[in-house]
């Protein structure tokens, strides 16, 4: 792998391909990126209830409203990464060869077991992964970042370096497999100047919050007891008795991250480009253990009963709570009794001073009350709330741009005008207008010159279309041909009623 991306060699367009935006990690570093004002298109499927717009749009308001300010709009694509092209419009691919920079990858489904190699995981996690390989030779990407997880490692005991992957190590589950094979695609594949390759261990909520839009790994445990802890008798003493016996010694090491972190840290890397051309192990400065956790929650829940027997123990159900456990947490058996040490001095190299809280008693209280709280992902995600969607719109801002052109003719000669409509907040997004001689182009994402960009809220321009002159917007709307977004080859509306030169 190049240790570097040469700078000289990246290309003008700016824009970066974030795949699995809609998942945990993906609507973290959708978030990041746009604060640290990242040029980005996300490519998103619609579901049975919402569109692509409603899906990411729901998420920005999300952030929008713990973060106290607008935020700007990526631009939508709407496909599929276990889709040849992913799945993406002739007029969509021919936007993404000419716009598209860079690329992160990090769609994946978090399955075991699979009947088949045609099915999930395998399906989105290796065949996903070549399809957007095979996506970014067309669109001529030279900088890729892919997702991977710390468990390419599969079963091992000596510690695990960031630059290794193929040891002959043997594997838990499917999950494991579809990813390390994914890695391997990424690493073999000679079309990229630059590929930097993140491991995440195991993922948990946000640190701060709580938030988590997924309940696995851990929250499994905290959503088990929260259900079942509270349904035991309590004792003389008022303490709930929770009889349970685990075949683990209890203080081997879990290597859990918060979910704010990873994503931080993937920012922080992704935007330094000394940094790319590696592999990140995003594992604890400091492990948590089985026992730690356990502490934690008899002292959430007014608990006590658990029994560490060793890891030679057999998993013995020797009461109805523990047969419950037992039953729900099955499929993480096999992880339970070890968790490999992972070197991380790449990490520690470019992102050290992106310190990783650690899981203790504090951040295991947040993560049960938003569990509670969000009824453990039961709790539907609002619909988001939109005045109006300004790719609609787009007629309108064309023709107050017409007007504007009027002061911009010398001598009679017409000037090519050109400038970035950058719309934050609810309903926003970004587009470029060029306007020649009472013609109009309008494409999505922004200019990747110096053209002006005008920046708004939603709140400015749904006021400035508010004031515009209805009945003039009606005529032209009957005598003209609506201004839409460009995808392809420039549209060429016309706009008949061109404004006189300035006398």
């Amino acid at each position: 792998m190049n240790n570097q991306v040469d700078s000289r060699h990246r290309s003008s367009k700016r824009y970066t391909l974030l795949t699995g935006a809609t998942g945990l990690v993906g609507r973290y570093l959708m978030r990041d990126l746009l604060l640290k004002g990242h040029k980005l298109a996300v490519i998103v499927r619609p579901t049975k209830q919402q569109m692509v717009r409603e899906r990411i749009e729901g998420i920005l308001q999300m952030w929008e409203g713990t973060l106290g300010h607008r935020l700007p709009r990526p631009v939508l694509l709407t496909g599929d990464v276990t889709k040849t092209n992913l799945g993406l419009s002739s007029q969509q691919l021919n936007w993404s060869e000419k716009f598209l920079d860079q690329v992160i990858h990090g769609a994946a489904v978090l399955k075991f077991q699979s009947a088949s190699r045609e099915l999930e995981p395998w399906k989105t996690n290796l065949g996903g992964t070549q399809n957007v390989l095979d996506f970014s030779k067309r669109c001529n990407i030279r900088d890729f970042h892919y997702i991977s997880t710390a468990y390419v490692c599969g079963q091992r005991e000596a510690t695990v370096y960031e630059n290794e992957l193929d040891v002959n190590q043997t594997f838990r589950n499917d999950y494991e497999v579809s990813k390390f094979e994914a890695e391997q695609l990424v690493r073999d594949s000679d079309c990229f100047e630059s590929k930097t390759i993140y491991r995440p261990a195991v993922i948990s909520g946000d640190s701060r919050t709580g938030y988590t839009s997924t309940y696995h790994g851990l929250f499994l445990y905290l959503r088990l007891m929260a259900m079942l802890v509270p349904e035991q008798t309590k004792n003389a003493d008022g303490v709930i008795e929770t009889p349970i016996s685990l075949p683990i010694e209890g203080d081997e090491p879990r290597n859990v991250v918060p979910v704010d972190w990873v994503a931080k840290t993937i920012c922080h890397l992704v935007r330094t480009p000394e940094a790319h051309g590696r592999t990140y192990h995003l594992v604890p400065d400091q492990c948590t253990s089985a026992r730690e956790v356990i502490e934690y929650c008899y002292k959430y829940f007014h608990s006590d009963g658990v029994k560490f027997c060793g890891a030679n123990s057999e998993r013995t159900a020797d009461s109805e709570l523990a047969e419950k456990l037992f039953e729900n947490t099955s499929i993480y058996e096999s992880y339970e009794t070890s968790d490999p040490h992972f070197d991380k001095r790449n990490v520690s190299r470019f992102a050290g001073h992106l310190e990783c809280p650690s899981i203790d008693q504090e951040m295991i209280f947040k993560l049960i009350d938003f569990g509670k709280q969000n009824r453990w992902g039961k709790e539907k995600e609002s619909s988001p709330k939109v005045v109006r969607w300004i790719e609609s719109h787009l007629t309108e801002i064309a023709l107050a741009a017409q007007k504007m052109m009027g002061a911009l003719r010398i001598n009679g000669t017409d000037r090519i005008f050109k400038f970035g409509l950058d719309i934050h907040g609810p309903g926003g997004g970004q587009w470029q207008l060029l306007a020649n001689e009472g013609r109009f182009d309008v494409t999505p994402g922004l200019p990747d010159d110096a053209s002006p960009v005008l920046k708004l809220s939603d709140i400015q321009i749904n006021d400035l279309l508010m004031r515009h002159d209805s009945e003039e917007i009606d005529r032209s709307r009957t005598e003209n041909p609506k201004v839409a977004i460009n995808w392809t080859e420039p549209l060429e509306t016309v706009i008949t009623e061109n404004p006189q030169p300035n006398q």
